[in-house]
């Protein structure tokens, strides 16, 4: 692969961690997965990342917090790469994940309100405002 001349800044690997909460392996195996479309290298041959590469690798960490799979997520590049007649597919795949992630919100809401609510009757029975009472104690 041919160095490329890129003018503005340009972020080295650690750097593009650093800017996008992205560890430097994963970033690595996101590079050479095809994730990062036209990485370019600097002239010693390491790679090197401009601020569209950095929106773009900020919008890998949220697809893949989305939970998309590898897979999933090239589907979602190719569409981006076809450019705008793509983006009715890219929100139908981007409906599907909301959709699953707002059933995800709504059982960690449940164990959150469980806790809450027995940290609250750990906090009365300690306080002796109320008996303990366990159900799998006789």
């Amino acid at each position: 692969m041919e160095a490329v001349k890129v003018t503005g800044r340009l972020y080295s690997m650690k750097e593009a961690c650093e800017a996008t909460g992205m560890t430097y392996e994963n970033l690595k195996f996101y590079c050479n997965s095809g994730l990062v479309p036209g990485v370019k290298r600097n002239r010693l041959n390491r790679r090197v990342f401009d601020e569209k590469d950095i929106a773009w690798i900020k919008s890998l960490v949220c697809l893949k917090n989305c939970d998309m799979t590898l897979t999933e997520m090239k589907e979602y590049l190719d569409l981006c790469l076809q450019g705008q007649p793509s983006i009715p597919k890219r929100k139908v795949m981007l409906a599907k994940k909301r959709e699953l992630l707002v059933e995800k919100l709504a059982k960690v809401q449940e164990a959150i309100d469980y806790i809450d609510w027995k940290q609250q009757f750990y906090d009365n029975v300690l306080s002796g405002k109320e008996p303990y009472v366990s159900n799998l104690l006789p």
